[in-house]
């Protein structure tokens, strides 16, 4: 009964892999995609989608991917609080957040209340921290003599190096003024080719006179140097001056902007700004390093949290803890509802509270939605709203998707994002821009008004956005200085005011100023031809669900819409033309100030004109008067008065049908603290926090192996060779049987 033995031995197999796998398991599930036993660690697990990040020299990145390094790893001077809503401007590097000091064309002191025109120069003396230090590097490291570790390296020296941890070798010093000056200027580098310089140009003194002996000095430097070559002489900014920058001691900066220009403190909270020490400049710039993807691009150097300590590119980076760094008291305040969720509990308590975060490549979002249910991404991506978003949509929708979000303890908060979307009236335009004779003016902007009742932006963000956005009736969105909510900042040319709750106005009132704009019934008084509106999409040729629907919404007071899809090159070649009728834009801020909104509507940023952002072209004497005094005002009382005037003015032009403000979302397991999505704080990592024994719980929970049915499996088989078994077992025991009669057969003759 060999058959016997031989199941018995398979059943047991499979039993022994199964108690096998039960002391292994204790380390890690047996799907983990980590190294054993890193679920309980005090580590955060996140995705990043498609490519590594490109840019990490914090001159050069721009890219929202590439934040959830820099401003991990770098420290500009200022930053935002965590929690606080409208955002609110709180030290990094600098010690404390400080207004600039006024002077006039001779030089002379102004009053802090001194009129813009009146402000030559804006002077921001920055206090910068004390005893702040570098994260450990090997540009940092010294020999006994003082004299660089690896300045000037030996022909051989980086044979064995492919990245910055391999060398054996690091140190630190503490941070200066001068660093942030150095970071500043390099801005200007012709090697950098940074996508702030221009700007940062236009208001630091002498920064564009700068930037052109940069060029010279640069250009000096290559001759000799074989065209395309990528080992350069090293260009040290220190040998060159800036009358704008200035560093007036170990730790004051000095910047001087022309003119008043408030909104610059908040270009002071961007990493453009980081402090960046020559000793790294110097050690990047040596011969073969560019040859290895040596660079600040790929390995950052700052004060931060935290420090890159590994880099697969396409596949995975990790960052850990900045032994080095100074730490920072987590916040004590925030806006209503904070408390209540938790979110003020650790307050004082010094950051960061995770020691390594781990980011791997996910190609498909399949893969990377599954492996976060399963617990192995802590978030799907850390500083992206869309996976949050995507997920509200999907409980919504399904009610086994909501009961497994719910059954898992997966929060999925949400915040209205500072961004904007709407759809522009093209001010050039004879029929619906501004019109040419008071008369026309006034007939155009009746049918604008029509055309905004018309279009019912509450359905379309129900049905296109799937709730997850909110109705705006102003260009500001929530967060910022300046917005109202309603009823205080309702659209009344758009809706009514019912129990202090807006109520989109009827029909009959759309249909009532269409006919006063010369179009009773959708039909030219003149002639009785049809009114047909051009809408311009960014989108090409295709069925698309929102275009139908567009369609009806002005079929309904009679206006027909031909819909003139492009791709988008084509979109915005036409934008620039101003030869676009109606057409949906938006617009994500920069900063959290009203400026960067209500500039869209200004004049001399006319697009067709001036290639500005004010891609409706909008043109009004009024309101570009109060977007000058607004935008040389301090925050307070005089300047959200005057959002307020500048809104209300819009509202009653309708240059905008005023769409809606998108929502970001984050998606965070239970064992997540601290948690809380935003689009205008990048450090978000330095105030999450983990709880591991929890997470190591639920994977467990979540992934434990289902042994039965390879044993069932296993029987299966078993019985399905069985009967091939037994009937080889018959042939060889009548094969042997006879071999033997015949043997006996022979010895007996």
């Amino acid at each position: 009964m060999g058959w016997i033995v031989w199941l018995r031995n398979t059943v047991l197999g499979i039993a022994a892999m199964s108690g096998a796998a039960g002391p292994a398991t204790a380390a890690s599930p047996i799907n983990s995609p980590y190294e054993a036993g890193a679920e309980s660690g005090n580590t955060l697990f996140a995705a990043f989608a498609g490519r590594s990040p490109k840019y990490l020299d914090p001159a050069q990145s721009y890219s929202v991917d590439e934040t959830t390094f820099t401003y991990n790893i770098y420290e500009p001077l200022y930053g935002y609080d965590y929690l606080k809503r409208p955002y609110v401007l709180t030290p990094r590097g600098a010690a404390e957040v400080l207004a600039p000091r006024y002077v006039d064309a001779q030089g002379r002191p102004l009053p802090d209340d001194a009129p813009g025109d009146a402000i030559a120069e804006s002077i921001y003396d920055i206090p910068i921290r004390r005893g702040v230090r570098f994260q450990p590097h090997p540009a940092f490291a010294t020999k006994a003599d003082g004299t660089s570790t690896y300045f000037p390296l030996a022909p051989d020296a980086l044979k064995d190096i492919v990245a910055v941890p391999d060398f054996k070798e690091t140190g630190t010093r503490e941070l200066t003024a001068a660093d942030y000056a150095y970071g500043i200027k390099r801005l200007a580098s012709p090697r950098v080719a940074s996508p702030i310089y221009s700007l940062m140009a236009d208001y630091i003194v002498g920064f564009d006179a700068y930037g052109a002996q940069l060029k010279q000095v640069d250009a000096k430097l290559r001759e000799g140097v074989p065209p395309g070559g990528r080992d350069l002489p090293w260009l040290d900014l220190r040998a060159t001056d800036v009358p704008g920058i200035e560093a007036v001691d170990p730790h004051t900066l000095r910047i001087r902007i022309k003119g008043k220009y408030p909104q610059f403190k908040y270009w002071l909270a961007m990493t453009f700004v980081a402090p960046i020490p020559w000793e790294a400049d110097r050690f990047y710039s040596q011969p073969g390093m560019a040859a290895r993807d040596l660079s600040f691009n790929t390995w950052p150097v700052g004060t931060g949290p935290y420090m890159l300590t590994e880099s697969i590119q396409n596949r995975r980076h990790v960052m850990e803890r900045n032994p080095n760094f100074h730490g920072e008291p987590y916040p004590c305040e925030g806006e209503p509802g904070d408390a209540a969720a938790g979110l003020l509990a650790d307050c004082g308590k010094p950051t960061p509270f995770i020691d390594r975060a781990v980011f791997s490549l996910e190609k498909e979002a399949i893969p990377l939605s599954g492996k976060f249910l399963q617990g192995y991404y802590d978030v799907p991506q850390l500083d992206r709203g869309e996976y949050g978003v995507s997920m509200r949509v999907a409980a919504s929708d399904s009610p086994q998707k909501a009961s497994l979000y719910q059954d898992r303890g997966i929060a999925l908060p949400t915040t209205v994002e500072t961004s904007n979307w709407y759809m522009g009236f093209n001010w050039k335009d004879p029929v619906v821009g501004q019109g040419d004779t008071p008369e026309q003016q006034e007939k155009n902007r009746k049918l604008r008004q029509a055309i905004s009742i018309a279009f019912n932006w509450d359905e379309y963000v129900a049905v296109f956005e799937n709730s997850q956005a909110e109705v705006a009736h102003g260009p500001v969105p929530p967060g910022v200085l300046g917005y109202q909510p309603p009823p205080a900042g309702m659209n009344k040319t758009v809706y009514d005011d019912v129990g202090g709750r807006p109520q989109r106005k009827s029909l009959d009132e759309a249909r009532r100023l269409l006919a006063e704009a010369g179009y009773p019934s959708g039909r030219a008084t003149k002639t009785g031809a049809p009114l047909v509106l051009h809408y311009d999409s960014m989108v090409g040729a295709g069925a698309d669900p929102r275009f139908d629907w567009m369609r009806r919404q002005l079929s309904r007071i009679g206006v027909q819409l031909d819909v003139r899809a492009t791709d988008y090159n084509r979109f915005q070649d036409k934008m620039r033309r101003g030869a676009a009728q109606l057409f949906l834009w938006g617009w994500k801020a920069d900063y959290p100030d009203a400026e960067n909104f209500l500039f869209l509507l200004y004049g001399p940023n006319a697009k067709a004109d001036h290639n500005g952002e004010n891609a409706s072209n909008y043109a009004n004497p009024e309101y570009d008067k109060l977007f000058e005094r607004m935008k040389t005002l301090d925050d307070g009382p005089e300047k959200e008065q005057l959002i307020h005037q500048m809104t209300a003015l819009v509202q009653r032009d309708a240059p905008w049908m005023f769409g809606y403000f998108p929502f970001s979302g984050g998606a965070y397991h239970q064992w997540v603290g601290n948690a809380k999505p935003t689009q205008m704080v990048r450090n978000t990592l330095q105030y999450m926090k983990i709880d591991p024994v929890l997470r190591d719980a639920k994977i467990r929970e979540w992934n434990n192996p289902i042994w039965w049915p390879l044993i069932v499996l296993a029987l299966v088989i078993a019985l399905a060779i069985l009967p091939a078994y037994v009937t080889y077992r018959r042939r060889s025991t009548r094969t042997a049987f006879g071999a033997a009669a015949r043997a006996n057969a022979k010895d007996s003759a």
